[in-house]
């Protein structure tokens, strides 16, 4: 048997991004792990998957989505070349990455956040500054301009927090930050704010979108930043050549499109974050007031991870980070009313 080739240093290091887990085929769960939207998609999606021509899956793909930029550029009020599209908003962050920090530039971001972003820095060779959240899970401003860094990510709502930082406060940072200020607002549609109009402001703001969460399209993975024209033409160097298929491309448009059905989504999902908010803390919880569409509990006697296996016995997920500051805490998905009602007679149990 030959050798396998041995792969690039820091990539023999690196432990990769950690997905929550999913159930087996077939597996019945209340599935509150992964923040997807408790709803199908609207049904213009499924009618524009059922109804795709043909032809237009013999043929390459439009290799902007130009059917989608267009699509989004209305509903944002923006001009199309200011979208840039793809394979979910990872793919973007991803093509950020490459676009704009290279091997020992400084990418700075506060902590704790999404996990992807140091799997990024690791594979780009790229340094890591890592700022604690200010009190009130704030942003740190002086702290991230200190890094001297070339990029500067931010989840708004914060994950796995749920903890929003107002608009104001990003002004601030863009207005002192030269670099590229990523505002990655995967769960704004259920958050009371949102930094689109920085983007008209700033040359430097770009905002990343994805239709996961917000869209009930986790499964299609389609993403999108919106951002100056001239960000957008760097970042359409580095990108996959035809990186979003026809069906997607299609699908996502008219997601966009349906903005009624899924503020009806958004409605649902918030008025069921502030019940399983209460409900929680009557059974002692703590829990952080959250702007997504999830909520982070710490567990009244701290042992999150026998609550997380007791309810995963129960065939209710949710997810539990082994990491520092967060062992005593869960990340529970708000659900449909029925499924938060699972969770908490569990719970009670």
């Amino acid at each position: 048997m030959s050798i396998a080739p041995k792969a690039r240093p820091n990539v023999e290091k690196m432990s990769g991004y950690t997905p929550g887990e999913q159930p087996r085929p077939g597996e019945r769960v209340v599935k509150l792990n992964t923040n997807e939207n408790p709803f199908p998609p609207s049904p213009r999606v499924v009618e524009a998957i059922r109804t795709i021509d043909p032809e237009r899956l013999r043929r390459y793909p439009s290799p902007s989505a130009e059917d989608f930029r267009r699509t989004a550029a209305r509903v944002h009020g923006v001009s199309p070349d200011m979208i840039v599209a793809g394979n979910g908003s990872d793919e973007i962050l991803a093509m950020a990455v490459r676009t704009y920090l290279g091997p020992g530039d400084v990418f700075a971001y506060p902590d704790p956040t999404y996990s992807l972003y140091p799997v990024l820095a690791e594979v780009g060779e790229v340094k890591v500054a890592t700022v604690p959240w200010a009190a009130g899970w704030d942003l740190p401003v002086d702290g991230l301009l200190a890094t001297g860094a070339r990029a500067i990510f931010f989840a708004n709502p914060n994950a796995p927090t749920g903890t929003l930082v107002r608009t104001r406060r990003v002004r601030e940072l863009a207005t002192l930050f030269s670099g590229l200020l990523l505002v990655d607002e995967a769960y704004v549609d259920f958050a009371d704010e949102n930094s689109l109009n920085l983007v008209r402001e700033f040359s430097n703001v770009m905002v990343c979108r994805t239709l996961s969460k917000g869209y009930a399209l986790a499964g299609l993975r389609f993403g999108y930043a919106i951002a100056a024209p001239a960000v957008v033409s760097e970042m359409n160097k580095v990108k996959d050549s035809y990186n979003c298929d026809a069906i997607a491309t299609s699908a996502a448009a008219a997601a966009l499109e349906d903005q009624a059905y899924a503020r009806q989504t958004w409605e649902h999902v918030r008025a069921e974050r502030v019940r399983l908010s209460e409900a929680l803390h009557r059974r002692g919880w703590q829990v952080i007031p959250s702007q997504a569409n999830f909520v982070l509990a710490t567990c009244p006697d701290g042992n999150a991870a026998a609550i997380y296996r007791a309810l995963k016995g129960k065939g209710i997920l949710v997810r539990f980070f082994d990491k520092p500051g967060l062992q005593d805490k869960l990340r529970i998905t708000i659900g449909t009313a029925e499924e938060n009602d699972q969770l908490l007679a569990a719970l009670s149990a």
